[in-house]
């Protein structure tokens, strides 16, 4: 007979999985309503404000904040920058090459610094690549997510899964796990996921990016960007070129003014025989147009070049991060034009792309932006709304250089830094969060971080998401619900083998994973998957990794990892792509995973 309190937990948990999956509120937001309602309804539950509290005390919560500020450090070092202009020199624009040399790179990296500015800072040393080497960016964005995820698995520090269930193992196996400890398996399971990228993977992996260095191309906009000149009769002349067309009620936007084969500034007002590049469908820039005595320039099309050169603009795509501040607003209520000085050209929303009626498109995590900028405006866009830059560009199409980065003085300090706090921990001198915080202090103490860059550094969200599910946990435990779903895995193990019950759990943490986030899945089954070894004389180890190891592996959404959402609109990717190239990738691992664990750990109590 199912408890009433049991049956309150799980109603909880069936809401907070429909907000999960639907995004009606912010994953953290629903998190954090999840702890409210845990601590309201305490006579169900058994969840105080203090139990309630406790996720943001958690070991694991700590020490993802500081790992957060100490991948900070190392990016502003310029060394991420540095390996990625490694990639283009030793493969010599080879494709194969550069492919293998991503998820290479990628990988290792990712196993000791958060994946998410690993990502970031490749995207478009990426893009560049391929761009160099005839290739469409679609092929090496997808192993590039599914690289740095891979990564992951290969130590400790890897993903906020693997911090979790080291918390997890303090509470329930007595002791939490090293730095180390499960990298045996990490290798196999990274090796194979790259073997698979680079063949079966490679081949499922779509094209969707033409292969060009124009973004008007890439965005398809030979016939929403237009040349106008001004005829001496037009009512425009002796106009500011930012009221242009503010009269015109029609969605057609002035994007630069240019006189005499010179772009002016927006300060300038309009003269006749001035060229207007403009924004806007051909059947509203027609009727401007006629009604403003302007003439349509119909052979000369509009290029990357046209829209930077030979002024200070540029032209960027930017992400919109599931943390971004303009996310769930609309273009019209950001008003980045006055604000930023920023002209939105076109919205790709994985395959989908809006060219019209922009100011009434309401972003969401994942989409990316096509903008006309000035450096200071595309600063401002990055640390005001959260937007991260993904390919910027002020040259020629397919002219890009690859400039060599600077490093920062302080690097050896950061990287001696990097590897104390590493070393310690493996060593078991301290726990990785005490070292971890000791490596904060020691790069803000010498100067390598500001404070203001260190709270700027740590993906706030990620942490209320933490802190808000942890005690969702609690609230299992306390009213016998991981028992009682631990009861059906006993039971598949009376009809399956055991190898074959490591295997269901892994698929069934992966498939929440890509539905509810990994933290949210880990905090769920983890609990349930020990408990369930411990019923059936298995080993509660094994079954906590096989656990882990698919929580960080969450390949068949877009929205089941950060760096999947971060390369699904500089891919243009569809949602089936993820399917298509990541549900092999899960099935093949849960059986890799679960072999690697029993040949390395055992399946049953030593």
């Amino acid at each position: 007979m199912v408890s009433v309190d049991t049956l309150v937990v799980f109603g909880l948990i069936a809401v907070a999985l429909a907000f999960f999956v639907t995004e009606t509120l912010p994953t953290d937001i629903t998190a954090i309503g999840v702890l409210v309602s845990l601590v309201v309804l305490e006579p169900y539950t058994g969840v105080d404000t203090a139990a309630a509290l406790q996720g943001f005390a958690s070991p694991a919560t700590i020490t993802i904040v500081a790992m957060y500020v100490l991948s900070a450090g190392v990016e502003k070092t310029g060394l991420v920058d540095r390996l990625g202009l490694a990639l283009g020199r030793l493969t010599h624009g080879d494709e194969r090459q550069l492919l293998g040399a991503t998820i290479g790179t990628t990988g290792l990296t990712a196993g000791f610094i958060n994946n998410t500015p690993v990502v970031a800072v490749f995207i478009p040393m990426i893009s560049g690549l391929a761009e160099r080497a005839g290739v469409s960016p679609s092929k090496l964005l997808l192993p590039l997510s599914y690289a740095a995820m891979l990564g992951g698995t290969l130590t400790l520090v890897g993903t906020a899964t693997n911090l979790l269930a080291s918390d997890v193992a303090r509470q329930r196996l007595g002791e939490p796990l090293s730095m180390f400890e499960f990298t045996p398996v990490g290798i196999i399971v990274f090796l194979v996921g790259a073997a698979y990228l680079l063949t079966v993977g490679y081949r499922l992996t779509p094209a969707r990016i033409p292969i060009s260095g124009d973004l008007t191309e890439t965005y398809d906009l030979e016939d929403h960007l237009s040349r106008l000149r001004v005829r001496s009769a037009s009512p425009l002349v002796g106009r500011p070129v930012t009221e242009a067309f503010a009269d015109a009620e029609a969605d057609v936007t002035v994007v630069q003014l240019i006189r005499d084969d010179e772009t002016a500034g927006d300060g300038r007002t309009i003269e006749p025989d001035d060229e207007l590049v403009v924004r806007g469908t051909l059947q509203a820039t027609n009727a401007v147009a006629e009604r403003l005595e302007l003439r349509q320039l119909h052979r000369e099309s509009v290029t990357d070049a046209d829209l930077s050169a030979p002024t200070e603009a540029i032209i960027a795509e930017l992400v919109v991060p599931a943390e971004a501040r303009a996310r769930g607003k609309s273009l019209a209520e950001l008003r980045l034009g006055d604000r930023y000085a920023a002209t939105v050209l076109a919205v790709r929303r994985g395959s989908e792309t809006f060219r019209s009626g922009l100011d009434e498109v309401t972003l969401s995590a994942g989409d990316t932006l096509f903008v006309r900028t000035t450096e200071a405006g595309l600063e401002h866009l990055e640390d005001a709304e959260g937007l991260l830059a993904t390919d910027v560009d002020d040259a020629e199409p397919g002219t890009k250089q690859l400039k060599t980065p600077s490093l920062s003085a302080k690097t050896p300090i950061v990287v001696a830094t990097l590897a104390a706090v590493v070393a310690v921990a493996a060593l078991g001198y301290y726990p990785i969060v005490i070292t971890a915080l000791a490596g904060i202090v020691a790069l803000v103490a010498t100067g390598c971080l500001r404070p203001s860059e260190a709270y700027d550094a740590v993906s706030w969200n990620v942490v209320f998401l933490l802190a808000g599910v942890i005690p969702l946990g609690a609230a299992l435990r306390n009213t016998g619900g991981d028992a009682l779903v631990a009861s059906a895995i006993v039971e598949s193990a009376t009809l399956l083998p055991l190898f074959a019950v490591v295997v269901v759990v892994y698929l069934l943490t992966g498939l929440l994973a890509n539905l509810i986030t990994p933290v949210a899945s880990v905090v769920l089954l983890l609990p349930v998957a020990v408990d369930a070894a411990a019923r059936i004389g298995a080993s509660r180890y094994a079954f906590l990794l096989a656990t882990m190891f698919a929580a960080s592996t969450a390949f068949m959404t877009p929205v089941g990892y950060q760096t999947n959402l971060m390369v699904y609109g500089p891919g243009g990717y569809r949602f089936t792509d993820f399917v298509r190239v990541g549900a092999p990738l899960q099935l093949l691992l849960s059986v890799v995973t679960a072999a690697a664990i029993a040949v390395v750990f055992g399946l049953r109590p030593a």
